[in-house]
């Protein structure tokens, strides 16, 4: 009688055969291995050679098995899985599959449907990675090598070092941004079949507040839990929002637990970031926890020199050597240094020497502490984009309107500590989901389009310009 039912559950492979690609036929239903039928409980068991293969079936395919299940054995067949933990002792552990969805399957797991696939969206999910930001263009120096070969042998073996998760922190402008796009570039070049994200803790925590907002927060962690590198970038910022930190947290373990690769930035080490659990902070401390210090003068003047290497610069060594002397030891400051002393130079029609680079460096590197407020933000960005400040408060929809308020909204919310309810009334009187809604907006437009960046850098530059 088993020979029969293992007769039926091979028509099941052919049925499946014949609604997926090839590739995904071999890779997730080929290794399932038919064991025995119940007939008295209707119950299926099938093994399965990981943790990893049960949970994607569960997740993407959940759909087919119970369609052509039924088509072979009948209604009401309970899916039971044994999974192999431990092959050396054969070791495994037996779990019942989830009931099928109840509302419309999507066309990847319909019987008889050739259309799009979950595993063909999965291969063109936009990393969100600054393609510049490589190892070649990170510098190596005493303040960073540890880090640096670290997140090297990461992104060389993603998920399957020690070192995970990788906790990188340190001051702001010390490198951490461009060493984890670095590993993420990395591991993408040698792994292209990995689902690979860099996303900021603004980011993903605006994206959450829209999946609560949508009632789509299931989808949103269900989203996550299938990326195999993922990368956060200041996750300081989510240290007084702790919903955003319960829903992370199921994320990590469900990543960490099925040994996909957890990367992590912060200007500050998990010791220091208030207002996060201790279970959370003791999962963030279980990898390495590496320091980026501020480079030092050798440093700046290599990162300088390399810049001027790879742009086609012609800067004296004597101006370099100032220049890293005097710009606080911070990468963000020299590159900004020296973008303006190319514009200076090319306004002005004047040769880069010490006094212009003493001007510069008076304009661009001294800032004052006192917190920008939104007044300052608006009134820079209106007179950027030609707008009047009636005009950013009034209704109108207009293009140009929206765009200056979405932008002021972004820079007050990252410039300032107003919630943003407060920031949406003095921005045109908007309430909150506007102002989260629009952060979403630019910060999204940052990642896909080069020129708005550098359009936004050039904002930002005028904050510091305009407080001299």
């Amino acid at each position: 009688m088993q020979n029969n039912h293992k007769v039926l559950w091979d028509n099941c492979l052919k049925l499946i055969r014949e609604n997926v690609t090839e590739q995904q036929y071999k890779t997730w239903f080929l290794p399932i291995v038919f064991e025995k039928y119940s007939e008295d409980s209707h119950t299926l068991l099938v093994q399965v050679p990981s943790q990893y293969v049960y949970e994607y079936l569960e997740q993407y395919y959940v759909g087919l098995l119970s369609k052509v299940l039924q088509r072979c054995f009948g209604e009401n067949v309970v899916l039971t899985y044994r999974i192999v933990t431990d092959k050396e002792h054969n070791l495994s552990t037996t779990v019942v599959g989830d009931e099928p969805p109840t509302i419309d399957m999507p066309e990847e797991t319909a019987v008889g449907n050739k259309g799009p696939r979950v595993t063909d969206s999965v291969k063109q999910l936009n990393p969100q990675l600054d393609p510049r930001k490589t190892f070649n263009s990170f510098i190596e120096g005493d303040s960073n090598k540890l880090p640096r070969t670290v997140g090297l042998s990461v992104a060389e073996h993603p998920g399957r070092s020690t070192f995970n998760p990788f906790f990188i922190y340190g001051p702001s402008g010390c490198g951490k941004t461009h060493l984890i796009n670095a590993i993420g570039v990395r591991s993408k070049e040698l792994y292209p079949q990995l689902r690979v994200l860099y996303v900021s803790a603004r980011l993903f925590q605006v994206q959450y507040t829209d999946a609560v907002r949508q009632n789509t927060v299931n989808d949103f962690i269900n989203f996550y839990q299938t990326i195999d590198v993922l990368i956060v970038d200041d996750i300081q910022e989510w240290s007084n929002s702790p919903k955003t930190l319960d829903t992370f947290f199921h994320i990590f373990n469900h990543l960490f637990r099925n040994g996909r690769q957890i990367i992590l930035a912060s200007d500050r080490p998990p010791v220091d970031l208030q207002g996060m659990k201790d279970r959370l902070l003791t999962r963030f401390s279980c990898g390495l926890i590496a320091e980026l210090e501020k480079p030092n003068v050798q440093l700046c003047i290599d990162i300088l020199t390399n810049k001027c290497r790879r742009d086609g610069l012609n800067i004296p060594a004597d101006v370099i050597q100032f220049i890293a002397e005097t710009a606080n030891g911070s990468v963000r400051d020299l590159e900004g240094v020296v973008n303006s002393l190319m514009a200076y130079s090319i306004v002005y029609n004047s040769k880069i020497d010490m006094r212009l680079a003493e001007r510069v460096l008076k304009r661009a590197v001294k800032i004052d502490d006192k917190p920008l407020t939104v007044e300052e933000i608006t009134g820079t960005v209106c007179r950027h984009y030609n707008v009047t400040q009636q005009q950013l408060a009034s209704k109108s929809r207009k293009h140009d309107y929206v765009l200056v308020r979405q932008v002021s909204m972004y820079l007050a919310q990252k410039y300032t500590n107003m919630p943003a309810s407060r920031i949406g009334q003095l921005i045109g009187n908007r309430d909150h989901s506007t102002v989260v809604h629009s952060c979403k907006t630019i910060e999204q437009r940052l990642h896909v389009d080069q020129s708005f960046a550098d359009e936004m850098r050039s904002i930002e530059g005028s904050f510091k310009l305009k407080r001299k």
